[in-house]
């Protein structure tokens, strides 16, 4: 009985990593680290320090990297290595962090998705409680490791006579042709066969490429394709293990037990939702149906709320990857702070605006 119960967890994580690699591999995470290789080898490192960088004011910064993800579709883990990409080319850990918690709740395709599943209401909140605790997550980041960021901050300082010009025109055309391929399959392909959407992500791929081979240059394309292929081997391990772990989760998390922990608007069904949330891994946009199935079992719109924050901005498979690439103790700060943040914003939203 022991060795049937060990095998049947070992298979649940099997077939979770089975469905991640088939259905998230190819259409979400390949152009998102392309995206990551482009930003560091492409973007001009002075442009960003000035519009980002440590030395930058809060209120240019942290909007410009909370709004930034409106328009990519991305999930917890595909918009890690694009936030490390800015990060390594001399982004302030502020912006970086704001984009790595707001991108995945933000993308208009979520907000329409989430207003048509779960109303107007849930999605003024969504974006309400997203930007006002991504601020705050930036102002705690930054303040904690200030010492740091005054150290990296000297080492790439732009010069007064730096050009302000963040990339030249055609690494520009090569990030928005990137952008498309990131975005298409995710909004064309919803509900469509999975084959279609490969076939939406092929095209606008090979688009890319073809462009970059006559317009990049030899040495731009080989930084390029060097830059992607440090995030693939630093990220995509621990993003691997991670989605086995939470197929593991899955099996052995009582539904029944979801359904009883999770009714009315107080603060540990909150906290337990923000939990739950904070451990599964959700791709773009499977948790506004995921939290309406909860809703329609007696879920309160407080933990609901919370759910919608955690479930896209964090996972189990996101932190181990940010421990690897920003280091365990900013992992260690950062994971934390959101968890408390998004409890403590759902349960006062939850109890002002839906009592």
């Amino acid at each position: 009985m022991g060795i049937q119960v060990l095998l049947d967890l070992i298979f649940a994580g099997l077939y979770a990593l089975e469905d991640y690699v088939a259905l998230h591999v190819l259409t979400c995470l390949v152009p998102a680290f392309l995206l990551a290789g482009a930003i560091t080898a492409l973007l001009s490192r002075e442009a960003i320090v000035r519009y980002m960088g440590s030395t930058v004011k809060k209120t240019i910064s942290f909007p410009l990297a909370a709004g930034s993800g409106i328009c990519l579709a991305v999930c917890s883990c595909t918009v890690i290595p694009i936030a490390a990409g800015l990060y390594r080319r001399g982004s302030s850990l502020g912006p970086a962090f704001i984009l790595l918690w707001t991108a995945s709740a933000t993308t208009l395709l979520a907000l329409v998705y989430t207003g048509a599943i779960l109303g107007l209401d849930m999605t003024v909140m969504r974006i309400v409680a997203a930007i006002s605790t991504a601020s705050v997550v930036g102002l705690i980041m930054v303040y904690i490791f200030r010492s740091e960021e005054r150290k990296r901050a000297e080492k790439v300082s732009p010069s007064s006579t730096s050009s302000t010009r963040i990339t030249g025109l055609k690494n520009f055309v090569l990030f928005i042709l990137l952008i498309v391929t990131l975005l298409l399959p995710n909004y064309l392909g919803v509900g469509r066969p999975y084959l279609h959407k490969v076939i939406i992500f092929v095209i606008p791929m090979a688009i890319t490429f073809i462009y970059a081979w006559f317009k990049l240059g030899i040495p731009s394309i080989k930084d390029w394709l060097h830059e992607t292929v440090w995030f693939v081997r630093l990220i995509l391990p621990m993003l691997l293990i991670g989605v086995f772990v939470i197929g593991i989760v899955g099996k052995v998390l009582p539904e029944e037990w979801v359904q009883t922990w999770l009714a009315g608007n107080a603060i540990l069904p909150t906290f337990l939702a923000t939990l739950i949330g904070a451990v599964s891994y959700f791709a773009t946009l499977t948790e506004a149906p995921f939290v309406d199935m909860l809703m329609g079992l007696g879920m309160g719109k407080g933990p609901a709320l919370a759910l919608l924050l955690t479930g896209p901005g964090l996972s189990l498979p996101n932190m181990l990857v940010i421990i690897r690439v920003f280091t365990a103790k900013k992992a260690l700060v950062y994971i934390p702070t959101t968890v408390a943040l998004a409890t403590i914003t759902a349960f006062i939203i939850g109890n002002l605006v839906w009592l």
